[in-house]
């Protein structure tokens, strides 16, 4: 029997969005270039009204799977895909990003296709603003489960899991608002303690905004999301250390520099 080759792994990189129409066209574009041929593409719309539905239909040829209707939100709208993939890997590319060059996928289909034993692979991103500038080079190679219990969180875009994971241990929680990617890394990292490795590979270029990284209002909601999942998977935790966590980034961020 000849070996399995690794273009027999498939990928599903999943794209939620809602009135995006500035930025949705580069997003599937980065997806489209990619050097990786079994890809499976899944974009699920809310309702959008700004015209981002009508630059979606452009690249319909493309898209393997494309639903626009009301949800529940960002996480809803990852579980209705998740759903709906069939790749042996699944990946989250949000509709204001893009992928970091035309190689990611194929650099994680061969990371994962060598480690069977792995679950999830994680790497690194870019932050930039919404003139192209470089804000920051998000990294986790020096990041561990542990630090999730002092409010820290590799780059959701970087990760990249095997699918029988979420029908394992169950998808995002829906009555999350913005911690539902940190409760679902509590869940699979400590409470179950999947495997994973740290892979090298800068995957995303992410826009600066959103819900999860704009003004204090925001910062207060997830850090009482934060504590709320490592409360729900029942992890101890110093609520101090969650609530100063800025602090120890300013720090860390300071060191680097110096």
């Amino acid at each position: 029997m000849s070996k399995p080759e690794m273009e027999n792994l498939k990928v599903s990189i999943i794209t939620v969005v809602f009135n995006a129409k500035d930025t949705i066209g580069n997003t599937i574009e980065s997806v489209q270039s990619q050097s990786y041929d079994n890809i499976e593409y899944l974009i699920i719309d809310g309702g959008s009204t700004d015209g981002t539905c009508d630059i979606i239909e452009k690249y319909l040829s493309f898209i393997d799977t494309y639903i626009s209707e009301p949800d529940r939100g960002l996480y809803d709208a990852m579980n209705k895909a998740i759903d709906l993939s069939s790749g042996e890997i699944i990946g989250i590319l949000n509709a204001d990003d893009v992928f970091y060059d035309n190689f990611v996928i194929s650099g994680v289909a061969d990371f994962l296709f060598k480690s069977p034993e792995i679950d999830a692979a994680i790497g690194d991103i870019i932050q930039c603003d919404k003139s192209g500038k470089r804000i920051r080079h998000y990294s986790s190679k020096y990041w561990s489960p542990a630090k999730l219990r002092f409010g820290f969180m590799p780059p959701h875009p970087s990760i990249f899991f095997r699918r029988e994971l979420f029908g394992a241990f169950g998808k995002y929680r829906i009555d999350l608002k913005s911690g539902a990617d940190y409760e679902l890394l509590v869940r699979y990292f400590i409470k179950h303690r999947i495997t994973w490795a740290y892979h090298h590979l800068m995957t995303t270029t992410m826009l600066i905004g959103g819900i999860s990284s704009s003004g204090y209002k925001s910062y207060s909601l997830i850090t009482g999301e934060i504590i709320k999942a490592l409360e729900l998977n029942k992890i101890k935790f110093c609520r101090l250390f969650i609530y100063f966590r800025v602090v120890w980034k300013l720090f860390g961020f300071l060191y680097k520099k110096n």
